[in-house]
C-alpha cells in the first residue's frame, strides 16, 4: 500500500505538458491574452468623454492605448508656457482604471507645433541655443509628468524621407543631427523606465528608409543613447500590394536588440466599400498580426483609431477611407474576425 501511495504521488508531481489555448478568442483582449501581445488603439479624447458606446468598446477591446493628439506639442503647450495637461490626462487616467498600458506620442515632431514655436524660430527671435532649451525643456516636462504612467514613447517621429535622406525640419535644420540622440537622453532622465522609440510610416517596405533608419539606430547605439524599440506605423491600403517582407525588415531591427511594436495599423480602401475589398481588408490586417506574432521581439499591434466613425484617412485620402476595424455603427468588420482568427506559432 505504501509503495502504491508513493508511486501516485510520483506520477502526481510530474508536470503535465502544457497545450495551446486553440479556442477562438472572444475579443482582442482575448486575443492578447492568448498570444502575449499587447493590442491597442489611438484614442480620439473628445470620443471618449462624449461617446459611451465609444468608450464601452475601447475598454472592453484594448490593452493598450496611445493619444492620436493630446500628447502632442500644440496640444499640451498651446501658449509658452502655458499647458494643457487635461485630454492628455483624461488618457492616462482611463487606461489605469481598464487595466491599459499607455504609448506616449510624440515627444518630438515636425508637426502639429505650437505656433508660438515655429513662428519665433521663423522670425530668428527664437535662435538655436534657445531653441535646444526649448526642446529639452519640453521632453524633460512632459516625459517627467508621466513617468512611470507611460509604457513606451515614441521619442521621434518621422525624422526620415521616403528617399533615405532626413527630413529637414526645425530641429534638424536648426541644432543639426544631433539632436535625435539628446532628445533620446533627456526623454530616458526624465523617465529610465519607459520604453523609447523611433518611428516612422513607409518603414514597412521602403528600401532606402529602412536602411538610413537602421544607421540612426546604430549609431545612436555606439554612442551609448538609450533607444529601446522601433515603431512601424503600418499605414496600408488594399490598392498597393501587402508589404510581403515586412516580418523580415521588423527581424532587422529586432536583430539589433530593440522592441518592435506596430504602432498605427489602418488598411484604407478606395471608396465605395465593397464586400470584395473588405475582405482584402482584411487578409491585409491579418497578413500584418502573424507577421508581428511571427517577430519574438515585437510587442504591440495597435491601430489607428478602431472606427471608421472617426478616422484620419477621408481627410487626408481624397475618396478614401473605412480603414478601421469597425464601422461607423461600431459593428465589427471581416477584419476584426480575421485578427481573431489568428494563432502565435
Amino acid at each position: 500500500m505504501k509503495s502504491l501511495i508513493i508511486a501516485l504521488a510520483l506520477v502526481a508531481a510530474i508536470p503535465l505538458p502544457a497545450h495551446a489555448d486553440h479556442r477562438t478568442p472572444r475579443d482582442l483582449r482575448d486575443l492578447a491574452h492568448q498570444t502575449g501581445i499587447r493590442i491597442g488603439s489611438a484614442v480620439d479624447i473628445a470620443s471618449l468623454r462624449d461617446e459611451a458606446d465609444y468608450r464601452k468598446v475601447l475598454n472592453r477591446e484594448f490593452t493598450h492605448v496611445t493619444a492620436e493628439n493630446a500628447m502632442k506639442w500644440e496640444s499640451v503647450e498651446p501658449e509658452r508656457g502655458v499647458f494643457t495637461w487635461a485630454d492628455a490626462d483624461a488618457l492616462v487616467d482611463n487606461a489605469r482604471r481598464n487595466n491599459q498600458k499607455v504609448r506616449g506620442h510624440t515627444l518630438v515632431w515636425h508637426n502639429q507645433l505650437p505656433a508660438w514655436l515655429t513662428t519665433g524660430v521663423e522670425n530668428g527671435t527664437i535662435d538655436a541655443a534657445e531653441l535646444r532649451n526649448i526642446l529639452r525643456d519640453h521632453v524633460t516636462t512632459q516625459a517627467r509628468r508621466y513617468k512611470g504612467k507611460i509604457r513606451a514613447w515614441d521619442v521621434v517621429n518621422e525624422v526620415v524621407n521616403d528617399d533615405g535622406t532626413m527630413r529637414q525640419s526645425i530641429w534638424l535644420t536648426h541644432l543639426g543631427p544631433g539632436y535625435i540622440a539628446d532628445v533620446f537622453r533627456w526623454a530616458h532622465r526624465a523617465d529610465p523606465h519607459a520604453k523609447l522609440y523611433i518611428n516612422d510610416y513607409n518603414l514597412e517596405w521602403n528600401v532606402p528608409k529602412i536602411e538610413t533608419t537602421l544607421s540612426i539606430v546604430k549609431d545612436l547605439q555606439a554612442q551609448g543613447v538609450p533607444i529601446h524599440g522601433i515603431g512601424f506605423q503600418g499605414h496600408l491600403g488594399i490598392q498597393y500590394d501587402y508589404p510581403g517582407d515586412w516580418a523580415n525588415v521588423m527581424r532587422r531591427f529586432a536583430d539589433l536588440g530593440l522592441e518592435v511594436a506596430v504602432t498605427e495599423m489602418d488598411v484604407r480602401m478606395v471608396l465605395p466599400v465593397t464586400p470584395e475589398k473588405l475582405t482584402t481588408q482584411a487578409e491585409y490586417y491579418q497578413r500584418a498580426l502573424t507577421d508581428c506574432l511571427s517577430v519574438k521581439a515585437c510587442r504591440e499591434f495597435t491601430v489607428w483609431g478602431f472606427t471608421d466613425r472617426h478616422s484620419w484617412v477621408p481627410g487626408w485620402f481624397e475618396g478614401e477611407g473605412a480603414a478601421c476595424l469597425l464601422d461607423e455603427n461600431l459593428a465589427p468588420k471581416p477584419a476584426y474576425h480575421a485578427l481573431l482568427g489568428v494563432k502565435k506559432a
